[in-house]
């Protein structure tokens, strides 16, 4: 059976890479990403609140009418001018150990990095209301820097 030459120079390469000690998955991950554009967008933070539905006394779960209205309350007058909400499924190990799996929503923020201070404190603003308003043990947070063109 022939070998093509260039399936021989392509797994010679390979090899290479292996051998300098540089993991393949990471080479492909490296050729794979698309060039950035250039000053491309603004600065900007995007946070992500992760809401689990479940009630830790066993009371009924966080219904989607129940969750809209707690973000037309709580979430857009500080924060007008976008978000979005996706619906999930998550799970979580609880403050006794239990692993808790549950029906959730992702709420996505995206706001300028010079609005920080303001908008951490609106977040953890919107954490707190909602703990105490659906009996919840913690709301989820990340927070990444990112650049925004919209």
């Amino acid at each position: 059976m022939r070998t093509h030459p260039l399936r021989n120079r392509s797994a010679l390469a390979l090899a290479g890479v292996l051998l300098a000690g540089t993991p393949a998955a990471y080479t492909a991950l490296a050729d794979s990403r698309p060039a950035e554009a250039p000053g491309r967008g603004k600065a900007y933070l995007e946070t992500r609140l992760f809401f689990g539905t479940a009630r830790p006394d066993g009371g009924p779960a966080v219904t989607g009418r129940q969750f809209a209205a707690f973000v037309d309350k709580e979430v857009t007058p500080d924060f007008p001018d976008g978000l979005t909400v996706q619906s999930g499924r998550g799970q979580w190990r609880d403050a006794h150990g239990t692993i808790e799996k549950e029906r959730s929503y992702e709420l996505i923020l995206l706001y300028p990095q010079s609005a920080a201070a303001g908008g951490d404190r609106k977040i953890e603003e919107i954490r707190r209301a909602y703990e105490k308003a659906f009996a919840q043990e913690s709301v989820g947070r990340v927070d990444e820097r990112v650049r925004v063109d919209f």
